[in-house]
């Protein structure tokens, strides 16, 4: 048996590279070249678990919906406008991939995100504060806020700028790539197959064209949830009941969010719900997770395709990417649709994981809140990265194998349900029984079986026409 144990980062201090921070529960050391504080140190301390932190996705809207926090703030003549200032300059830095060795606490925290809600106040504060503008990471840079309602608001903000900046761009090349393989192979006739067995024939542009319209579904689902998405908690703070918040602050910060990001952020019409459950990250991991069936589809229907090329089908020529094997010289694999498959198989695992931590929404907070983040960010950029890759790597510039395909076609007894209207389909079953016995064509078997001519057996059998070709 095989122990993984999880290597982590130590910052071991000594006398002279360390500073006292204190919080509510006493004064800790802190890394003197560290800018965070006492909370954040005591997460480090306590959830020694897995050294995954929270991603980096996540951790820029986190710092972005706290530069909208701290603006709205100032608006509402809450916060002081040298104070705003100072805090929105550097969140503005992190939101934009600064400072990111800043945060350090694991994914396996404190349910509610308190921990990494509060690294990025302690954080903020000391890069931000002077001796004339000194800054606190909870009166000033959490003013008007809870844990509980700002890190689903972070969840939602990450996930929405992850789905228009790059998802929904990825499936439209994608399906983009698609329609053009299916167009420029719609006369190309080849063997259908059910069961994995022989069947009628079909041309590459129906077959490819499919593969299209699932990609295109799944562009419409997470079309309809990102408005769901972009529903936010932030001003509701501990319950849902918006304690020590302005009424306007929800507004404002949404408002000030669409500045940025182009997006069409608002107030959840429920707060309550909004904190309590995940029932939007939930509904985004059930979208990740068909497009990652529909990218197993498509993935394993290339490999079958480009299987041999000898012993296989042998249908396709793949793109030459790399080397197959360390030991069998020449031998070339299918390494992007299995690269795919994985990435599909991780993405149904982390919705599963998903599903189950939206289940720990009790009473008024959901506790799986980080866990939820993390797999959700990882599904959406997996995805967004796997349908380039498949695009550029694999559909756009495979090649097809007419002779391989014209062999088997011309050959499948299959085609004989051509004739059931005109002969009949017992008769049909044992023409096709005898052209598989005898290793012969339909058409020759046919000619001995029935009183159709060649000319009429070449009309009705010719695989293009059993295709209804549309395309």
């Amino acid at each position: 048996m095989c122990i993984i144990v999880y290597e982590y980062v130590e910052y071991k201090m000594t006398d002279k590279d360390y500073r006292l921070e204190k919080d509510s529960m006493g004064e800790l050391k802190v890394p003197g070249e560290k800018h965070w504080g006492a909370q954040t140190q005591r997460a480090i301390e306590n959830f020694k678990i897995s050294n995954i932190k929270m991603p980096s996705e996540f951790i820029q809207s986190l710092a972005l919906l706290k530069w909208a926090l701290s603006a709205a703030n100032s608006e509402l003549g809450l916060l002081s406008s040298d104070k705003s200032e100072a805090i929105g300059r550097i969140a503005l830095e992190i939101s934009e991939g600064n400072h990111h060795d800043e945060f350090p606490v694991d994914v396996f925290q404190t349910g509610s995100g308190t921990s990494t809600n509060m690294n990025m106040n302690e954080v903020i504060a000391n890069l931000s504060s002077s001796d004339d503008i000194p800054i606190h990471p909870n009166d000033d840079v959490n003013m008007g806020q809870s844990s509980n309602d700002v890190i689903p608001s972070a969840i939602n903000v990450a996930a929405s700028v992850l789905i228009k900046s790059s998802l929904l761009g990825s499936l439209s090349h994608l399906q983009k790539t698609l329609e053009e393989k299916a167009s420029s192979l719609s006369d190309v006739v080849k063997t259908g197959r059910t069961h994995l067995m022989d069947a009628m024939p079909i041309t590459f542009g129906q077959e490819i064209g499919a593969w299209a319209s699932q990609i295109e579904e799944a562009k419409r689902q997470f079309e309809a949830t990102l408005p769901k998405m972009q529903h936010l908690a932030i001003g509701g703070t501990a319950v849902g009941t918006g304690v020590n918040s302005h009424p306007d602050l929800s507004e404002k910060v949404s408002q000030l969010l669409n500045q940025k990001t182009g997006l069409n952020f608002q107030p959840s019409t429920d707060l309550f719900k909004a904190i309590s459950s995940q029932d939007g990250s939930l509904e985004l991991s059930s979208n990740a997770r068909n497009l990652a069936v529909a990218l197993i589809k498509i993935a394993n229907d290339l490999r079958w395709m480009n299987s041999g090329p000898l012993a296989g089908l042998g249908e396709i020529s793949l793109p030459p990417l790399q080397p197959g094997s360390s030991i069998m010289p020449g031998k070339v694999n299918p390494v992007i649709p299995e690269s795919v498959l994985m990435v599909a198989a991780q993405v149904i695992g982390n919705d599963a994981t998903i599903v189950l931590a939206a289940q720990s929404g009790n009473f008024q907070l959901n506790v799986m809140l980080p866990v939820i983040a993390f797999n959700l960010i990882q599904s959406v950029s997996l995805l967004s990265n796997a349908c380039m890759a498949l695009a550029d790597k694999a559909i756009k510039d495979f090649e097809v194998n007419q002779e391989n395909i014209d062999l088997v076609i011309n050959k499948n007894p299959i085609l004989a349900t051509a004739l059931n209207d005109t002969i009949g389909y017992e008769l049909g079953a044992t023409i096709i029984k005898k052209a598989y016995q005898e290793k012969r064509t339909i058409i020759d078997v046919a000619l001995e079986m029935t009183e159709l001519n060649e000319s009429e057996l070449k009309e009705l059998l010719n695989p293009s026409n059993l295709t209804n070709n549309k395309l």
